[in-house]
């Protein structure tokens, strides 16, 4: 029997329903990824999961004695608590149960009491919780009002995890995390025995955690085993199916149209039944819940600056006594996309703000280019009004939004611009606070993309935006000819566009020191290999015999590259690229059924050529970093 079953549920917010007939069953182990546009409902379905909320109509039926969690978005705590009292409330039945035993109160039957309090393993809460906090890392005495957001999700996280539920809701439990507590939560995630089902965006946290994912499009669910490159390409396959099916419809719609509109005469001599299936044709046409339209983004790139954006030489910055940015050296130029990452509080803003000569470092130079026009996604955040109209926000006190210079100016209606982000027209006079926090970060990108710039900085853009819009905002950063500064957690996004990477180096474990940062080529990922290369070793204890010590090889030299070397790094990008295609189309062949039954002698040589086409993309990754480097 499955730990809970959701049957026939239906909810409407307004005219707008988001659950039409949706149908769901969780069972014993499974990790649910729940997905689907901003404002789909999918908040609202986790807290009736969790028992919080009902729907209007539909059953939900229950394990006996399940055990259910909900953490939230922005976990709430009472203020004064400490992080042990904090976490403690997740064991506050088994508490109370053992607080009533040991003042052997009037009328209670302690035989009961025992035997409640052995169910819930009451005896020995406080071990739990102590446990907790030391597998969490967190500190039992301090205060939650002081934690920053990140750790007091740890909390939260912590206190539900003490409850030993059967089954635990997480909404976007990756926010405000950085990036070393995400792949820390996901660790813990996959060891975690019990069924769980996630809200969440980030394509790289859903597939290392998700055993299934489940959409909510258009008030019903449709579930895909899994990864995520899995879920895409049925999804891809199943609309492609739904618009064949919808052209049918409507083709036979239009026969039937233009037979009724013959007459009497015709319906004489053809069945009156006929006339009735056309009505039904009609009602089921009006009935159709259409896919929405794609966000159409444009991006204003602005004056074309010089050719330098910023020149860093010997940069240093500190605060107090604390060394924040130790000798940085960097050239950014125009059309690089940078992407800074970092634990929260390294100081990847105040490296950004030096970038930008908004800041003056404490020793050392920082040129900045020329004509640079300059958009800030976080400022935009903080001076969003929440009694303001979409319209107001995007177009304040004007109806014309203009995109672009001359001679390539347009200009749009406010109410069709937002309608590219999929605002509809009856929504643009409706207050900001009425939106969902996806909505606004997509309002926010609305008004953002309505400003000249040449250079973009991007604060943590991918919080609460849907995946599809995810993915088309890659695909815009990637074509914009201006330069990017982009902050994020989202491992799979920062991929996706940046040419580069900034890294917070000052861990020790990885032979780092205070205040150092590195630029890599590549994204996340390519940073993250460099990065395991360089970690120091654990000294082996005095009692082992350590092995001799290879002589250390001589510094990669420095100097100025040859013109071989120089065509050579210039060549290496497209040889990346076309490597990764042939393995990918190998990929696709290999996972073809078709491939085992019509051509089997064909797989040996395929599955031999993937496997040299890993170790050439490697050889050639480690050259350009190489060359890369001097």
């Amino acid at each position: 029997m499955a730990l809970l079953t959701l049957t026939d549920a239906h909810l409407a917010f307004g005219h707008v329903p988001l659950l039409a007939g949706a149908a769901l069953a969780i069972d014993s182990g499974e990790r649910l990824a729940l997905i689907g546009r901003n404002g789909a409902g999918k908040s609202s379905l986790l807290k009736i999961l969790a028992g919080l909320d009902q729907p209007d109509d539909g059953q939900i039926q229950l394990q006996s004695g399940l055990r259910r969690v909900y953490v939230a978005q922005e976990p709430q705590f009472e203020p004064g608590l400490s992080v042990f009292d904090a976490v403690a409330e997740g064991v506050a039945q088994a508490r109370a149960l053992r607080l009533r035993f040991e003042r052997h109160d009037s009328g209670d039957d302690l035989d009961a009491l025992q035997t409640q309090i052995e169910a819930l393993d009451g005896w020995t809460w406080e071990q739990r919780v102590a446990q907790t906090l030391q597998r969490l890392a967190l500190d039992a005495t301090a205060r939650v009002e002081t934690l920053s957001g990140g750790m007091r999700k740890r909390v939260a996280l912590a206190r539900a995890l003490v409850a030993e539920p059967d089954l635990l809701l997480l909404d976007e439990p990756t926010n405000h995390l950085d990036i070393a507590a995400i792949e820390w939560l996901q660790e813990l995630l996959v060891a975690w025995r019990g069924a769980l089902v996630l809200v969440s965006h980030d394509r790289a946290f859903i597939d290392a955690v998700a055993t299934r994912i489940v959409e909510l499009d258009r008030g019903q669910l449709r579930s895909y085993p899994g990864d995520f490159a899995a879920f895409e390409a049925a999804k891809l396959r199943e609309l492609d199916a739904e618009a064949q099916a919808a052209a049918r419809a409507d083709k036979l719609l239009a026969q039937e149209e233009v037979w009724v509109r013959k007459g009497v005469e015709a319906r004489r001599t053809r069945s009156v039944g006929r006339v009735a299936r056309l009505q039904a044709l009609r009602v089921q046409r009006a009935q159709r819940r259409e896919q929405l339209g794609r966000v159409r983004l444009e991006l204003d790139a602005g004056l074309p600056p010089g050719k330098i954006v910023a020149e860093l030489r010997e940069v240093s910055m500190r605060y107090g006594q604390r060394l924040l940015i130790d000798r940085f050296c960097a050239t950014l130029l125009r059309g690089d996309k940078v992407g800074l990452i970092g634990p929260n509080g390294c100081g990847k803003t105040t490296l950004l703000k030096l970038i930008l000569g908004e800041l003056q470092p404490s020793s050392g130079s920082v040129r900045l280019g020329t004509r640079l026009q300059v958009a800030y996604f976080d400022q935009m955040r903080t001076a969003l009004d929440l009694d303001a109209t979409l319209a107001d926000t995007i177009c304040p006190g004007g109806e014309w939004v203009e995109i672009g210079q001359e001679p390539k100016l347009t200009r749009k209606h406010v109410m069709s611009y937002l309608g590219d982000f999929l605002f509809s027209p009856a929504r643009a006079n409706a207050p900001v606070r009425t939106l969902s926090g996806g909505e606004r970060n997509r309002l926010l990108l609305a008004r953002l993309f309505a400003l000249p710039a040449n250079v973009l900085v991007l604060d943590e853009p991918t919080n609460d935006l849907d995946i599809e819009t995810l993915d088309l905002l890659e695909e815009l950063l990637q074509g914009y000819a201006g330069t990017v500064f982009l902050v994020s957690h989202d491992r799979r996004f920062l991929d996706n566009v940046v040419t580069s990477t900034i890294a917070w180096e000052g861990d020790p474990a990885y032979g780092g020191r205070e205040g150092l940062w590195r630029e890599y080529e590549g994204g996340y990922e390519d940073w993250k290999r460099q990065r395991e290369r360089a970690r120091v070793p654990v000294a082996a204890p005095p009692s082992v015999a350590a092995p001799p010590a290879s002589p250390a090889r001589p510094p990669a030299p420095r100097g100025k590259l040859s013109y071989k070397e120089q065509r050579e790094l210039e060549s290496l990008p497209a040889r990346i690229e076309a490597l990764e295609a042939e393995q990918q189309h190998i990929a696709t062949r290999l996972a073809s059924a078709e491939l085992y039954t019509r051509e089997p002698q064909s797989v040996p040589a395929l599955q031999t050529r993937h496997e040299a086409i890993e170790a050439e993309l490697m050889q050639a990754l480690e050259r350009w970093e190489a060359l890369g480097s001097r």
